[in-house]
């Protein structure tokens, strides 16, 4: 496939497909030299999510996923508001998802969950310090060890890509220090 090694001559960002206040969808037409190629990217917007540590533990929120109909464990996090920096997103994220307040957050790493069609860049985050010492466990959120977070992604419990990245990044961190 040739197609995957050129770069388009021109790009044209043509008609929004959809949007909601989650995402829009715009189709977008680029022009190689000698063909075309239509694209649908689904824009979710910048987000920034947040690992948070408490005595080699880890903060998980449970939630509800539609596609896999059943609660996931995860970490926080969420879209960037307009006019938000992304450690502050982070930092509102964890707190409305969980109720922890996270200060002094770092950064871990940023990337990009998908190159062609899905835009959503992404900030991780990470803190080992809160305002106040948070409960283990709630019903909001639950604090588990880093080698078990581990374990369940190779064990299909954790299984959402955020959380996955974030958990093995922090996890190498640590180990490498």
């Amino acid at each position: 496939m040739e197609e995957t090694r050129l770069i388009p001559i021109k790009i044209e960002y043509k008609k929004e497909i959809y949007r909601d206040r989650n995402q829009k969808i715009q189709r977008v037409l680029a022009h190689f030299d000698g063909f075309d190629k239509e694209y649908f990217v689904s824009d979710h917007g910048k987000r920034a999510a947040l690992l948070a540590v408490y005595n080699s533990k880890v903060l998980l929120v449970r939630q509800y996923r539609l596609l896999i109909n059943d609660l996931s464990y995860e970490i926080p996090g969420g879209r960037i508001d307009k006019n938000e920096k992304p450690d502050e997103a982070g930092i509102r994220e964890c707190f409305e998802e969980t109720g922890v307040k996270c200060l002094n957050v770092k950064p871990l790493l940023s990337y990009h969950p998908s190159l062609d069609i899905w835009k959503n860049y992404t900030n991780i985050f990470f803190t080992d310090n809160f305002n106040q010492i948070p409960d283990d466990e709630s019903d909001r959120h639950i604090f588990m060890p880093i080698e078990k977070c581990i374990g369940m992604i190779f064990s299909d419990q954790i299984v959402d890509s955020l959380s996955i990245i974030a958990l093995l990044a922090y996890y190498t961190k640590i180990n490498k220090s």
